[in-house]
């Protein structure tokens, strides 16, 4: 679940990061644009990986205690 959105973000942030090169290299200003917009889409999905991951963490956890209880 987050892992999938993890990797994915981390794949657009090293793809935004050579699209942003790129375009510095060849004075392309919308080839940097569109590396920095890809960079912004994989900092997201990487964020929203992390909060995916912390529900799970946090349910297994509650889902543990409650188990013990029993």
């Amino acid at each position: 679940m987050g892992t999938t959105d993890k990797v994915s973000g981390v794949a657009n942030q090293a793809a935004g990061k050579v699209k942003e090169a790129a375009g510095k290299a060849t004075g392309s200003e919308k080839l940097q644009a569109e590396g920095l917009a890809q960079e912004a889409k994989g900092k997201a999905e990487k964020l929203a990986g992390d909060a995916k991951q912390a529900v799970k963490d946090a349910t297994d956890k509650v889902a543990d205690a409650a188990n013990k209880k029993l």
